[in-house]
């Protein structure tokens, strides 16, 4: 008898997992990512032809197919119990997804935002942190990134990892952060220069910089609201 094909041994093309990761979730379909959770077939079939087949009793319905029992899903040749187990976690995982309210991304779009936002992080540091905020185009917040944490009166930052962290996260805009433990607000020639580099970088790369702000506990530096940008 031949040895059942796990999802690594076959062709290229027919491999989900790689279709995930080079074309996205979106574009696959039902069966090829239930596939990638058994991770095998049978000795009669692949494990997304197998998944097809499951799916055809079912009408191609996903909720029909989260109502099967684990005895149901193990009368198929080629799924055990942990691979029932799997199916109908991910089937539960969908349907409190769909319970779950999306997200709301916090508004970045002025100093103030920014600093109410930052302050509680950063208030009782005793050493300078930058940090990179990263926004969609309607100034919704995608993530916060620390960049550097460093000495007493200043800081190292690589404008490369700002650009490639903006990259990665598809953000068309960015404002820069950090602190001052000595709490005065006003900004050094570095903090300057530092802000110099970043604004050639976004302009190169046709990313808005938005603001540099130099975070205080109960005040705050604007680049944005004194012109400077």
């Amino acid at each position: 008898m031949s040895e059942k094909l796990t999802i690594a041994q076959w062709s290229a093309d027919d491999q989900p997992r790689e279709r995930l990761r080079d074309l996205g979730a979106d574009m696959l379909s039902d069966a090829e990512l239930l596939a990638i959770l058994i991770g095998s077939g049978s000795t009669r079939e692949s494990a997304v032809e197998l998944m097809k087949r499951v799916l055809n009793d079912c009408g191609n319905n996903l909720n029909t197919l989260g109502k099967k029992t684990i005895r149901e899903l193990c009368e198929y040749n080629g799924i055990g119990e942990a691979k029932a187990i799997s199916i109908l976690a991910a089937c539960e995982l969908g349907k409190r997804r769909q319970r779950e309210k999306a997200e709301e991304r916090k508004q970045m779009s002025s100093a103030a935002d920014i600093y109410e936002y930052m302050h509680t992080r950063m208030q009782d540091l005793d050493v300078e942190e930058a940090w990179v905020l990263l926004m969609n185009q309607n100034f919704r917040l995608i993530k916060d990134v620390r960049i550097s944490h460093g000495g007493i009166t200043e800081t190292a930052v690589d404008v490369r990892i700002i650009m490639r962290e903006a990259i990665l996260a598809n953000a068309t805009i960015i404002a820069l952060c950090h602190n001052h433990p000595s709490n005065n607000s006003r900004p050094s020639k570095d903090d300057d220069h530092l802000t110099e580099r970043v604004r050639k970088a976004c302009e190169t790369m046709r990313i808005h910089f938005l603001d540099h702000i130099i975070v205080c506990d109960g005040s705050y530096y604007s680049y944005h609201e004194q012109g400077r940008l």
